[in-house]
C-alpha cells in the first residue's frame, strides 16, 4: 500500500476497564517488534494471524504497561493493512502513554476516520458502508442501528450494482446499434431492455420515498411541546421520561429555558423539548426563554400544543393556536383529572385532542400510541420495501438517476435518434456511481469522515 503507518487511541478518554491503541499499515508489525515482549518468547512473526498474545509493552528499558495484543495480518483486515490492537489498562495516562511510545517508534497519529477511510480507499468497504459505520456508533434506537447495519452488510451496495447493470444491459444494445449499423439492428429498445428501464425507475422511486422514514428513524423527530405558562408542560415531559427531568411547581414561568431529552417511541427517536411558557413578561430571563419557545415551534417536526383543561382559554393560547402549522401539531388536553371548564372549539386548527393527566399519569401510554400513529402516517411506512436510505445524499443522487432514465423514455417517445440516449445512459450510471464512491470528490470524502472519531 501507499500508506504510511498510522496509530490512534480507539475507546474513548477516561478511567475504564480497557484502553485500546490501534496501529495500521505496512510497518505496524515491524513497531511491534521494537516494543512488545510476548510472554510465549516468540518473535512477532512467528504469532499466529487472529490471535491475542499476553505480554508487555517496553520503551527501552522501561516497562509502560502488562498487555494484550491482537495480530491481524493483511489482506483480511479491517483496513486491508496488517492491524494490531494492543489492549491496555484502561485510564487517561496510561493510554497516552502507551499511544506516545507507539508513535516513537514509526507510527503517525492517525487523523479524523483515518481507519474507514482506508477501508473505502483499499476497497474493503464501498462509501455507503463507510457512512453506515458512522451511523452505527450515533445511533440513537435499535431500529436506527438496524437499518445502518443493514447497510454495512451491503445491501444497498448490492442494489446499487442491481440497477448498474440494468442500466449497462441498455447501453450495450444502444452501442452495438450505433457502432455496427451493418448488422441491421432495429433502433427502438426491445421490450425487455424498456423494462430493465422502468426496473430501474420503480426502485430509485421506492427508495427516494423511504427517505423521509430512514431520516426520521435515523435522525429522530423534534417535537416541541408548547403552551402558556402552567399547563403542565413540564409534567408532560416528566410522565413521558419517567423521571423528575424537569421542575414542576405551581408557579407560573418555573422553566425559563428549553429542556431537550431523547425518548425511544417505538423504535424512533423522540427529541422532545420542554419550552418556557409562551406570554408577556416584564422578566429579562423569562423573556429570553420566550424567544427561544418561539423559534423553536418554528423548527419542529411536531408540535405538542398543550391546554389547561380545567381553566377556560385565555388570550395567549388564542395566540400560541395562531402561531403554529395545522400540519404538525397534536392537541394535548391536560389536567382531565380536575373538573373541566375549557372550551375548544374556538382551536379550529387541531382536528383531534388527546386527552391526559400529567400528574396522574393517565392516558400517557395511549398518548405515545397516538403521537407514533401520526408520526408514521405522516411518513413512508410500507413493511414491504426492507430497504431504506437514511442519508441526503443517498437520495440526492437517486433523484438524479431517475430523472436521466426518465429522459431516456422521452427520447423513445418522442423517436429521437438513439445516440442521444447515451449521455443520458452515462448520467444515470454516474449517479449511481456517485452512492457507492466509485466517483466521489476529495471534499466529499472529507466531509464524511470528518465526522469519525480519530480512533476509528
Amino acid at each position: 500500500m501507499l500508506f504510511d503507518t498510522i496509530a490512534a487511541i480507539s475507546t474513548p478518554r477516561g478511567e475504564g476497564g480497557i484502553g485500546i491503541v490501534r496501529i495500521s499499515g505496512s510497518d505496524a508489525f515491524t513497531i511491534l517488534e521494537k516494543i512488545f515482549k510476548p510472554k510465549s518468547g516468540k518473535k512477532i512473526e512467528e504469532l499466529r494471524n487472529f490471535s491475542i498474545n499476553y505480554g508487555h509493552i517496553y520503551d527501552g528499558e522501561q516497562l509502560i504497561d502488562e498487555v494484550m495484543v491482537s495480530i491481524m495480518k493483511a489482506p483480511h483486515t479491517y483496513t486491508k493493512e496488517n492491524i494490531v490492537e494492543i489492549n491496555c489498562h484502561g485510564g487517561f495516562v496510561i493510554t497516552e502513554k502507551l499511544l506516545e511510545t507507539v508513535l516513537k517508534y514509526g507510527a503517525r497519529h492517525a487523523e479524523i476516520g483515518e481507519f474507514t477511510r482506508r477501508a473505502f480507499l483499499n476497497g474493503r468497504i464501498d462509501l455507503t458502508q463507510a457512512e453506515a459505520v458512522i451511523d452505527i456508533i450515533h445511533g440513537k434506537t435499535e431500529k436506527s442501528v438496524s437499518l445502518s447495519l443493514n447497510q454495512l452488510r451491503g445491501d444497498l451496495k448490492e442494489q446499487i450494482e442491481h440497477l448498474k447493470k440494468l442500466i449497462l444491459d441498455v447501453a450495450a444494445h444502444i452501442n452495438v446499434v450505433l457502432d455496427y449499423p451493418e448488422e441491421g439492428i432495429d433502433d427502438p429498445l426491445p421490450e425487455n431492455l424498456v423494462e430493465n428501464l422502468q426496473e430501474v425507475i420503480d426502485t430509485t422511486d421506492k427508495l427516494i420515498r423511504s427517505y423521509d422514514k430512514g431520516k426520521m428513524i435515523k435522525e429522530g423527530i423534534k417535537t416541541a411541546i408548547v403552551g402558556k405558562p402552567n399547563v403542565g408542560k413540564s409534567s408532560l415531559l416528566n410522565s413521558v421520561l419517567r423521571e423528575e427531568r424537569a421542575i414542576v411547581t405551581h408557579i407560573p414561568g418555573t422553566t425559563r429555558d428549553v429542556i431537550e431529552e431523547i425518548v425511544n417511541l417505538k423504535g424512533i427517536p423522540l427529541i422532545l423539548v420542554d419550552t418556557a411558557g409562551i406570554r408577556k413578561t416584564d422578566d429579562i430571563v423569562e423573556n429570553i426563554g420566550v424567544e427561544k419557545s418561539k423559534k423553536m415551534i418554528e423548527n419542529a417536526d411536531l408540535i405538542l400544543f398543550v391546554i389547561d383543561g380545567s381553566r377556560e382559554l385565555e388570550e395567549e393560547d388564542i395566540k400560541i393556536h395562531e402561531s403554529i402549522n395545522s400540519e404538525k401539531v397534536i392537541g394535548i388536553l391536560n389536567k382531565i383529572d380536575m373538573q373541566r371548564k375549557v372550551d375548544l372549539s374556538k382551536l379550529i386548527k387541531i382536528k383531534n385532542w388527546i386527552e391526559i393527566s400529567a400528574m396522574k399519569n393517565i392516558g400517557i401510554d395511549e398518548m405515545e400510541d397516538k403521537i407514533y400513529r401520526h408520526i408514521i402516517d405522516g411518513n413512508v411506512d410500507d413493511s414491504s420495501q426492507k430497504l431504506t436510505i437514511t442519508n441526503v445524499r443517498h437520495k440526492s443522487a437517486l433523484e438524479k438517476t431517475k430523472q436521466y432514465v426518465e429522459n431516456i423514455f422521452d427520447t423513445i417517445h418522442l423517436g429521437l435518434p438513439m445516440d442521444l440516449m447515451a449521455v443520458d445512459i452515462k448520467g444515470a450510471l454516474d449517479s449511481l456511481s456517485e452512492v457507492t464512491g466509485e466517483i466521489s470528490s476529495e471534499d466529499l470524502l472529507d466531509h464524511i469522515f470528518s465526522n469519525f472519531c480519530v480512533g476509528k
